[in-house]
């Protein structure tokens, strides 16, 4: 993988993670479709994805900085009644919502690692977020339920959870699924956003704490660790100004907001099995 090869991919990253679209998907499916040759089992890609991960953490930690400092002080029981009660109750439904994610990833890794390797198999299922976007919207404009995120409770927050263990597979977009979880459950765009990103950090950080001792293990060629972190800087960068864009983004487009990126992964999916097949 050289330098060039490196920045598309974490650019890619710091987007795909926060749009609806994918990140593991694309991750899979364009190395191959422009027949990169990235060997994604290789000592040196390890150490990279961890870099990737982090960066992207570290965005999402930066741009909530607030909702998290106000957790940390609610659970260490700083500040006024009410804000410690809410600030707690905040950290349980986050809590609810990873504990899913964290069961079936742990029973299912071997499967799930399974299919990084085939770019069809994650093409097929880019298409499959595409309808599952579609279906969320769709069956959402349906009913006229406004929620807040103020409103969520325990079993909103477990539904949400249940959704996101979709995105174990590549192709199914983990900030999508959870966004379409949260519209079925009534909450609007923007609320159903901001708790997709919220429940994102940790799921995040602890992948990338799980890979560590595999890191620790690896030995990573010259040069590789440099690279990565360029790479996760702008990872970093790029989910930042991702999760400003889509915030707003949210909140303006609250009727048809994940129509756009529905058709978009329909179509890279569609064109990638083409390539794919034909060449």
């Amino acid at each position: 993988m050289d330098t060039i090869q490196a920045l598309v991919i974490a650019i890619l990253q710091g987007a795909t993670e926060l749009f609806p679209v994918s990140s593991l998907g694309h991750a899979v499916v364009l190395p191959a479709v422009l027949n990169w040759g990235i060997n994604q089992r290789s000592p040196e890609f390890l150490p990279f994805l961890v870099m990737l991960h982090l960066g992207t953490a570290t965005a999402l930690l930066a741009y909530f900085w607030h909702d998290w400092w106000a957790i940390l002080t609610g659970l260490l029981g700083i500040g006024g009644e009410h804000q410690v009660k809410e600030s707690r109750r905040v950290f349980i439904l986050v809590v609810i919502a990873t504990i899913p994610a964290v069961i079936l990833g742990f029973l299912a890794e071997k499967f799930v690692r399974g299919l990084f390797g085939s770019p069809p198999i994650a093409a097929g299922f880019l298409i499959v977020n595409g309808l599952l976007l579609l279906f969320g919207e769709r069956l959402r404009g349906r009913g006229n339920a406004q929620r807040h995120l103020s409103t969520l409770t325990r079993m909103d927050a477990f539904t949400i959870g249940c959704w996101q263990c979709a995105a174990l597979i590549p192709g199914i977009s983990r900030s999508g699924a959870t966004i379409v979880g949260g519209l079925l459950r009534g909450i609007n765009h923007e609320g159903a956003a901001h708790f997709s990103f919220l429940i994102a950090t940790p799921i995040i950080l602890g992948a990338t704490v799980l890979e560590v001792p595999k890191l620790m293990r690896e030995h990573v060629p010259a040069g590789v660790l440099e690279m990565s972190a360029v790479a996760a800087v702008v990872a970093g960068i790029t989910a930042l100004l991702s999760t400003w864009f889509l915030m707003r983004y949210f909140r303006n487009h609250d009727s048809w907001a994940l129509n756009p990126f529905a058709y978009y992964c329909l179509a890279v999916g569609t064109m990638s099995l083409g390539v794919l097949f034909l060449f």
